[in-house]
């Protein structure tokens, strides 16, 4: 029996694990269990192997307990899947990691767990014994992917073997104890037939999307924390041919493309004597004498953006990324920002001009007050306008009302502007109809 399974659906609801009296009996029962295991070899074999034989011995050792404190079998089932998570999982955390319908997991303190489940935060009952314990569970990831996390580098970027990305900070930074963040994917990637029956964005924009694509125009997807950008980003790289070099670079591998032909690159801290670290720019450079095809940057968040900049504008066509922002236009400004963080003393003017050539269409995509994400903007950019980037709107996500039950209420609508890039896009082989550019969906 899998104990993990059988009991994660219940035990935060029906069981109080925060209880002292609980958290004392674990500590006591893992203690007694790590004195009799032979923990040399307990790493050479696998948990499912391992699992019975650590059963047997933990129901004995509860049966002595129970003589004294006395244990209902659903609570006994718990307090051992608890411990048996705690030698080979993530410990308390085990129990909302097999939950498909946990996005994120949030940890404050020791004492205080959230997680959001469809779009929305709850509390829940999970919890450490003290701040040694989270800590404890945040160093076995860390060091999982080669990472360290002491008082001299209090802050980390880290993932979890299932592609979930994790943040950590520690004191003295974190003025209440460790803090942990755990954005979970999907083991099944939603693909671009999902996101419409989502109705995240409608056919008619992904026609146009996949068109882009084709014809290798520049995106930058933009939008906030948990919007969807990391999604957006793996659809769109999903329209990518097969025969083409892609190679992509990022702070913590999240994308996951179906494409062969890929190279994956990825930063890497420095060390404790503050050396060795590599860099999203540094990488970008590289990766232009690496003969790609296609880049595509997990997300632009500083100096790194001049040398992508530039990359787009010297014939790597195609290349994607991400960027927080609230709208596109300030997309936009976020780039002049970063371009002018690499310090070279550029006229402003040259790099809105260096970023007008580059970036042909900016998606942005937002989460809504429901909980549900929307491609709210597909922007294209055309050109400049004395010294302001001009563009113009494709198609965007007009809100109309909000229902008693919270769900957010719109359309979908294309405002009726003749892209630019059309001529480039039918050169390409792809003629989209006009009737495409005069859509409107109402969602409900």
């Amino acid at each position: 029996m899998d104990i993990g399974t059988t009991v994660t659906a219940t035990t935060n609801a029906s069981l109080d694990t925060r209880r002292p009296d609980y958290q004392a009996l674990k500590t006591r029962i893992h203690q007694e269990l790590l004195a009799v295991l032979n923990l040399n070899r307990l790493p050479q074999v696998g948990r499912q192997e391992a699992e019975p034989e650590i059963r047997s011995v933990l129901t004995g050792l509860l049966t002595r307990e129970g003589q004294t404190i006395p244990l209902s079998l659903f609570e006994r089932e718990c307090l051992i899947a608890d411990v048996i998570n705690e030698l080979f999982g993530l410990g308390p955390l085990e129990a909302l990691l097999r939950d498909p319908d946990v996005a994120d997991v949030l940890v404050n303190r020791f004492d205080q767990v959230y997680v959001e489940r469809h779009g929305r935060l709850e509390p829940t009952t999970v919890t450490f014994k003290d701040d040694a314990h989270l800590l404890q569970i945040i160093e076995r990831i860390v060091s999982g992917v080669g990472r360290r996390i002491d008082e001299s580098s209090p802050m980390v970027d880290a993932r979890l073997a299932d592609g979930s990305r994790v943040n950590a900070i520690i004191p003295p930074l974190a003025l209440d104890g460790p803090a942990l963040s755990i954005r979970r994917f999907p083991l099944d990637r939603l693909d671009a037939h999902d996101l419409i029956g989502r109705r995240t964005l409608t056919q008619p924009m992904l026609d146009f999307l996949q068109a882009a694509m084709a014809c290798r125009l520049n995106i930058v997807v933009s939008g906030g924390t948990g919007a969807g950008k990391t999604t957006m980003l793996n659809v769109l790289s999903s329209f990518i041919n097969e025969r083409e070099r892609i190679i992509t670079i990022e702070d913590a591998a999240e994308l996951v493309l179906r494409q062969r032909h890929v190279v994956r690159l990825e930063t890497r801290p420095a060390n404790i004597e503050g050396k060795g670290g590599v860099k999203q720019r540094q990488l970008l450079i590289n990766a232009l004498r690496m003969r790609p095809d296609r880049i595509i940057l997990g997300e632009v968040r500083g100096d790194e953006a001049l040398d992508m900049l530039q990359a787009m504008n010297t014939g790597h066509d195609g290349s994607l990324t991400t960027i927080h922002a609230n709208t596109p236009r300030d997309a936009l400004y976020r780039l002049d920002t970063m371009v002018a963080m690499a310090n070279l003393n550029i006229p402003e003017r040259a790099i809105r001009q260096q970023v007008a050539s580059a970036v042909n269409l900016v998606i942005q995509i937002s989460r809504l007050s429901d909980g549900t994400r929307k491609v709210t903007q597909i922007s294209e950019i055309t050109g400049m306008e004395g010294d302001i980037i001009s563009m113009h709107d494709i198609f965007v996500f007009e809100r109309d009302s909000v229902r008693d039950d919270g769900k957010v209420l719109g359309r979908f609508k294309a405002t009726g502007v003749r892209p630019k890039c059309a001529d480039r896009l039918a050169t390409a082989g792809t003629r989209l109809s006009p009737s495409l550019f005069n859509h409107i969906e109402v969602v409900a």
